[in-house]
């Protein structure tokens, strides 16, 4: 969708608190809701997570309402995460009470919406990473437009895949949703449907249409369809081999000889590859190594719970921040990781972050 969000007849039971962040609309049988920050690239504030949570609540004992669609403003970007730049900054000003809630809002939204009672259908126009893939990965239909791009760059801030990547990247083919974790690469529209990252096309042109269908209250799949020509693979599914060889390795430093190997025998997809995942840091490229190891024998609360244990340590920590600094506020590209190298990264440290925090934790089933 380009342009400004529509504001039609808005429909605020629930979310009362709503502000001009994000709009909720009852278009027929559809609950219709607009992410509204485009100068932000729609990026999730704390408000925001708790309207569109307050509103699912509200339309799931809604049976006027039989489907949600979601889609974002301005054109640019469906989402581009969570409000880094504002967690940063709690975080430097010691408020970790509200950095801890930022996070366990949006757990808690991610873990609603995958386990929610009516089909959720997103409408993916320009970039969606981090929050964003947690607001829209988890729904039954992900319509991809042709400016679609897919990322979960979190190992480039010191942090790591969240929002139920845990349970999610694991479960993709072979080894791509580790490939994906570990160098916060960037997928466009036809590798995401060959991999099921989307499950629908449609340019965005016709987004219009398809809200009109979805009101209209017949099948979702019929509403979806509109003839468009499914877009060309890319190099996710040209590079299939390579990712599932060499990301099968056990360890991060063994990826990295895999690709070395594979770059020494002419692969150009290997040696960029093997470059990006060196600009990552360190310690979150052993995490999210292990969240893929661990991963597939998690059910989907187990596994975000699994990563609020860990956002919460990473949050006590100097990389986040750094990472934060570098890429986000001073973006000098200069990342201080803190340990600079893989050998240097305690391992037992790591494994630990897995465990069970000593206070009482949250529920996110």
């Amino acid at each position: 969708m380009s342009g400004h969000a529509a504001r039609g007849s808005r429909d605020v039971s629930g979310a009362e608190a709503a502000n001009d962040e994000i709009q909720f609309e009852r278009r027929g049988a559809l609950g219709l809701v607009t992410l509204d920050r485009p100068k932000a690239l729609n990026a999730l504030s704390l408000g925001m997570i708790g309207a569109l949570h307050a509103q699912l609540d509200a339309w799931a004992s809604d049976a006027g309402i039989i489907r949600v669609a979601i889609r974002g403003a301005g054109g640019r970007a469906f989402c581009a995460g969570g409000d880094i730049r504002h967690i940063h900054a709690c975080g430097q000003a010691g408020r970790f009470d509200e950095v801890f809630a930022f996070w366990q809002a949006e757990y808690r939204l991610v873990a609603r919406m995958q386990r929610y009672e009516k089909p959720i259908v997103a409408l993916i126009e320009g970039v969606v990473m981090g929050g964003g893939v947690g607001i829209s990965l988890h729904g039954a239909h992900r319509v991809a437009s042709e400016t679609y791009v897919f990322a979960m760059p979190e190992v480039g801030i010191g942090l790591f895949p969240d929002v139920g990547m845990t349970y999610a990247l694991p479960r993709l083919p072979g080894r791509v949703g580790t490939y994906l974790a570990l160098t916060g690469s960037r997928v466009g529209p036809g590798d995401a449907l060959a991999l099921g990252l989307a499950t629908a096309y449609a340019p965005a042109r016709d987004f219009a249409a398809i809200l009109d269908r979805l009101a209209q209250g017949g099948p979702i799949a019929a509403a979806l369809e509109t003839g468009a020509a499914r877009p060309p693979t890319g190099p996710l599914v040209a590079e299939r081999g390579l990712i599932n060889d060499a990301f099968a390795a056990d360890d991060v430093a063994d990826i990295l000889r895999r690709l070395d190997g594979a770059a020494a025998s002419g692969s150009t997809f290997a040696a960029e590859t093997a470059a990006v995942m060196r600009t990552r840091c360190p310690t979150s490229l052993c995490i999210a190594r292990e969240q893929m190891r661990r991963g597939l024998n998690l059910d989907f609360a187990d596994a975000v719970l699994t990563e609020y244990r860990l956002v919460t340590r990473l949050m006590r920590g100097h990389d986040f921040f750094e990472g934060v600094r570098a890429v986000l506020i001073d973006k000098d590209g200069r990342p201080d990781w803190r340990p600079a190298t893989l050998e240097a990264v305690d391992h037992a440290a790591v494994a630990a972050a897995f465990g069970p925090s000593e206070a009482p934790e949250p529920r996110f089933a």
